[in-house]
């Protein structure tokens, strides 16, 4: 059986972040052929177009971790009404230098969770057109805009009962699109 290596991009550096948990929840849905391991984006140097020819070692393992993946998971906050600075700065390191994108080609899936109604829907938007951009082909359906309630999560940190049925139809959907547009 193929396995499929997910890097998870999470847009939020706070601790205690509601996306960071459901990125946590939500890759217990997944089947035991998808293994999912985070990179972390929080001590990426501000993108500077300068440092292209030398680059910090932390965007060199970001790079690392991506070109070793089969696909692709951001589970964003959204602030003010787009994404977060962080999630942006750690697209354009891996983006650049232009024409060596490292996300090119990787299948993605997006979603996010806030205390809003319309959950993170305005900055997947925004992830959407810059992905676009970068020749990430990403699921379109089923979208996930996920309102933190209490019963989102139960005691143990998992998907809660109430919300399990909807994101697992997204994790089965997510699942097949990696399958299908992976190399």
């Amino acid at each position: 059986m193929k396995q499929y290596q997910i890097a998870v991009v999470v847009g939020s550096l706070r601790k205690d972040s509601f996306n960071r948990k459901l990125a946590n929840a939500i890759v217990k849905l997944a089947p035991p052929d998808f293994s999912f391991q985070q990179v972390r984006i929080g001590d990426l140097p501000l993108y500077n177009q300068d440092d292209d020819a030398g680059p910090a070692e932390s965007v060199k393992r970001l790079k690392r971790e991506i070109t070793a993946s089969q696909g692709l998971l951001f589970v964003t906050a959204e602030y003010n009404r787009s994404i977060p600075g962080v999630l942006k700065n750690a697209i354009d390191h891996a983006s650049r230098p232009y024409g060596q994108s490292v996300w090119a080609g990787k299948p993605a899936g997006v979603l996010g969770v806030s205390v809003g109604a319309t959950g993170t829907s305005m900055a997947q938007q925004h992830l959407r057109n810059i992905l676009a951009y970068l020749d990430v082909p990403t699921l379109g359906q089923p979208e996930a805009f996920v309102m933190a309630k209490d019963e989102l999560f139960d005691a143990a940190g998992d998907i809660g009962p109430a919300s399990q049925k909807f994101l697992q139809k997204w994790m089965d959907g997510y699942v097949a699109w990696v399958k299908k547009h992976a190399a």
